[in-house]
């Protein structure tokens, strides 16, 4: 099953490079981006913790993501010391987008599986956001050990 399931990724994301007319950005990034996007203001602390990397590697994703004009970095007001991350506008464009055409390009292929297929994709759905999280769950047990 995990096989299929990063070969289904894979596919997707090579699908949705092909036509980019800007650079593409690597899945680390991608994923600092859409925790961003998902909890605007995240400290890199907690994006770390939450990414299960080291804070000088999501410092060192921040940089590059400020500098490619994806992330803004401001001042925490209430510790002068910390920052908040925030997206910027062409990150939600490009965020936006990709989403949206990931669901036309799934969208489009299940659309020709047959009805049963279908049904089973469907029926499988619970128990694979169930995986996730036990998966998740798993993880920030091992993060906080």
């Amino acid at each position: 099953m995990a096989d299929a399931l990063v070969r289904i990724q894979r596919l997707i994301r090579r699908r949705l490079r092909d036509g980019l007319s800007v650079p593409r950005l690597r899945g680390a990034e991608v994923e600092l981006l859409r925790l961003v996007e998902s909890r605007p203001g995240i400290g890199i602390s907690d994006a770390a913790r939450e990414l299960h990397l080291a804070s000088n590697s999501v410092s060192t994703l921040v940089n590059q993501l400020v500098r490619g004009g994806h992330l803004l970095r401001e001042t925490d007001p209430a510790d002068r010391r910390a920052a908040r991350l925030r997206l910027t506008a062409s990150a939600e464009k490009r965020l936006g987008d990709w989403q949206r055409r990931r669901a036309e390009l799934v969208g489009r292929h299940v659309s020709r599986l047959t009805e049963a297929d279908r049904e089973a994709l469907h029926a499988a759905l619970p128990a694979l956001h169930r995986l996730a999280a036990a998966l998740r769950e798993e993880a920030g047990e091992a993060g906080s050990a």
